[in-house]
């Protein structure tokens, strides 16, 4: 039973991976879309694209802090009192990314438009990077068991800087991926141009900041690095396929459209899988166990008819809000920049 919520847990996991990650990545875009003129056509795709479907996004957040702290509440103890510094300010980047995006909208002057647009768009590097960062200091082990780590050594070090920075990367990666994708379904080719050179680019960094890493993780994370390399292989290297496949696409500059969606978030979905099996049979490093830090069986099968309820009865609902925001029934651009 503890190694069932521990998947549906992940699943949450994933699917923010993906939704949240798009999202946050969207925001990246918009703070290196240049000024009011020259980045007025990318920011109004970014917004048509997100106004619809970004705060069902983030329930997912909802979802896996609820599943761990009821699931496994020892290890939401320890982390919450070792990482409190990166949580607080997630947390906070999540208020200002919220608040920067609706207040952008309802402003009416440039100047007011750029404070908050710059809010939205800071937050949305600043949170990734600490939920990265969160990541990698369960996974090297430097969360206790009994909590209270280390508050600054336990996500300022060279796996948790990893962690971050490929999680801003591939957020990155991913919404320009989609982005790419909307716009040419748009029949937008300068915009489907715009954001598939992004999307190259953010690829190609991705997979040299990832090779990169395998010397970080041998130095810093052994045991992680072991597990990446043996057990956790295969998933490893068909994300890095998928990786390649998703450049491919890119550069072949025609049916872009099709598959390159999938094959980016095939390809931050199966690292992020690889990472719970490399972690498997522990939650916190090598010494808290699943089994160790789950909550009592009673309440875990509890947790498991209402995952299974609450993926029932909205599952169906986020399918239809996707299916309509992905053929523009929502809105068009102009509508959604003007609430």
């Amino acid at each position: 039973m503890p190694a069932l919520v521990a998947v549906l847990l992940f699943v949450g996991i994933v699917a923010y991976s993906l939704l949240g990650g798009a999202d946050f990545g969207a925001g990246f875009w918009d703070l290196t879309a240049g000024g009011a003129a020259r980045g007025r056509a990318p920011r109004g795709l970014i917004d048509a694209s997100l106004s619809p479907v970004w705060e069902a996004n983030h329930t997912w957040l909802i979802y896996c802090l609820v599943m761990l702290w009821t699931g496994f509440p020892s290890a939401f103890a320890a982390i919450t009192t070792t990482l409190y510094v990166p949580l607080g300010i997630a947390a906070l980047g999540i208020v200002l990314r919220g608040a920067g995006f609706a207040f952008r909208h309802a402003s009416m002057r440039t100047p007011e438009q750029r404070v908050f647009g710059a809010a939205f768009a800071a937050s949305s590097l600043l949170t990734p990077y600490c939920f990265g960062s969160i990541a990698g200091g369960i996974a090297s082990g430097r969360v206790p068991s009994a909590g209270s780590g280390n508050a600054v050594t336990s996500w300022l070090n060279p796996t948790s800087a990893l962690g971050g920075a490929l999680a801003v990367l591939a957020c990155a990666y991913l919404a320009a991926a989609y982005l790419c994708t909307a716009a040419g379904r748009l029949a937008d080719t300068g915009l489907e141009r715009y954001f598939r050179d992004r999307a190259m680019a953010a690829a190609l960094v991705t997979g040299a900041v990832s090779i990169a890493g395998i010397f970080v993780l041998h130095a810093d994370a052994r045991r992680l690095f072991n597990h990446l390399s043996h057990r956790a292989l295969p998933l490893v290297i068909l994300a890095g396929l998928c990786g390649v496949a998703g450049i491919v696409l890119l550069a072949l500059r025609r049916g872009v459209r099709i598959g390159l969606r999938e094959s980016a978030g095939a390809a931050v979905a199966l690292v992020i899988l690889g990472w719970g099996i490399a972690q498997y049979p522990f939650l916190l490093g090598t010494h808290l166990s699943i089994d160790d830090a789950a909550a009592p069986n009673a309440t875990l099968w509890v947790q498991v008819g209402v995952a299974i309820a609450a993926g029932v009865l909205i599952l169906p609902s986020l399918v239809i809000l996707f299916r309509l925001a992905g053929r523009g029934h929502l809105g068009t651009a102009a509508d959604q920049s003007h609430g």
